[in-house]
């Protein structure tokens, strides 16, 4: 005879009584993330099906192959990780990163400090190289800092979303090859949409994310390793010290074994898997050049304004443009107004250049001149209000 179990009764002191979801049509032209292209967000809005569906599985191997295509690499273990690039970030450095480990992290801005972070995480010997905020690093630089610590890996930043800046990276490969170090590269804000080429640059590890150059809302991380990093990881001697990020055991469900690993997000896969066939359709190098011409004539609209970019020009990323905020302009108090007045999300500055920037994206979906030429007008129309405060006041 079945038993009756006494209940307690039900807490209703947070239940809520909401609408449905109604969110603002925004331009998100901010660092990140940039709008998606409305195809992708079909792909994302279509029915689930199994994470181990046959279908599901094939298309697993289509996006990892498109993923090889965007980074210019032939990488056996390229799979975008369930979690935004930040824990793509991490699986580069959890998975290869041991105790004692010497990792120099190549710091010009903010991100190169999160690298540091993470890796004194995974209780490395985190060494320092630093430039100011908005400036690359040289050659000479780099291999004097690799023959004073001879670091297990450098991590760099190809594409530092704080500052604005492009790493050029001919030669960096070399050098570590030279010096016996793994070269980690982070590609957030350039795969896609700026010239990327792991392999003939001899990058050994490498992370992004979904939101920018790629077109779709945030949620993967596309991650990749190469043979000289696999090589480190097949030779730890103890278990990576995060089962979600082991590649060691999402490659025997990302690869040809296909064994259930965590629930993979279905529908982001969906939506990169559109959003790498659209980039594909178009091409790599017509994408690359859509940036540049697009951010150029930003850039020669911006300083017709009388606006001073804070990168020099042979260092910018097309993707995001660092703009100096003229002298006694409330730069949050403009970007508030872009954004309750017209829709329009542009990024104030992070860490030392905090109250000093604006950050400015044009990436993936939403680098078009229509966009640069909407931009412009705005900074044209909105910001001399801004400026007359400053004189009244003064």
């Amino acid at each position: 005879m079945a038993t009756t179990q006494t209940l307690p009764q039900v807490d209703q002191s947070h239940k809520t009584v909401l609408e449905p979801i109604a969110t603002p049509t925004r331009l998100l032209f901010g660092p990140g993330p940039s709008n998606a292209d409305p195809k992708v967000l079909q792909a994302l809005a279509r029915s689930p099906i199994g994470h181990l569906d046959p279908l599901y599985l094939k298309l697993m191997g289509e996006v990892q192959e498109l993923l090889r295509y965007t980074w210019q690499t032939d990488n056996r273990f390229t799979l975008p990780m369930s979690g935004t690039g930040s824990a793509a970030m991490e699986a580069t450095l959890a998975n290869t990163v041991e105790p004692d480990d010497t990792v120099l992290v190549a710091v010009n801005g903010y991100f190169g400090n999160r690298l540091a972070d993470m890796a004194a995480r995974y209780r490395a010997n985190v060494q320092l190289i630093e430039k100011p905020w908005g400036e690359a690093f040289s050659l000479a630089e780099l291999e004097a800092a690799l023959s004073e610590h001879r670091p297990a890996i450098l991590a760099l930043v190809h594409a530092e979303t704080s500052t604005g800046v492009c790493q050029p990276m001919d030669g960096v490969g070399d050098l570590c090859h030279k010096h016996d170090c793994l070269l980690l590269l982070d590609t957030v804000t350039s795969l896609g949409a700026v010239p990327v080429f792991l392999d003939q640059w001899k990058v050994d590890l490498s992370y992004s994310c979904s939101q920018k150059g790629l077109s779709c809302p945030p949620g993967l991380g596309p991650f990749t390793m190469g043979p000289r990093a696999e090589e480190k990881l097949a030779a730890r001697s103890s278990k990576v010290p995060n089962w979600y990020l082991d590649v060691s055991l999402l490659n025997q469900y990302w690869g040809s074994d296909r064994v259930y690993h965590h629930t993979a997000p279905v529908n982001m896969n969906f939506g990169m898997r559109e959003a790498l066939r659209l980039l594909a359709d178009e091409g790599l190098e017509n994408a690359w050049d859509r940036h540049r011409c697009n951010a150029e004539v930003l850039w020669a609209g911006l300083e017709s304004l009388g606006l001073e970019l804070h990168v020099p020009e042979a260092l910018r990323l097309p993707t995001l443009t660092t703009v100096c905020i003229p002298n006694g302009v409330d730069g949050n108090a403009f970007r508030l107004h872009l954004l309750n007045e017209h829709g329009i999300e542009i990024g104030g500055g992070l860490g030392s250049l905090a109250g000093k920037i604006w950050r400015i994206g044009l990436m993936g979906y939403n680098s078009t001149p229509k966009n640069v030429e909407l931009l412009l007008n705005l900074f044209e129309s909105e910001l001399p209000r801004f400026r007359e405060t400053v004189a009244v006041a003064a």
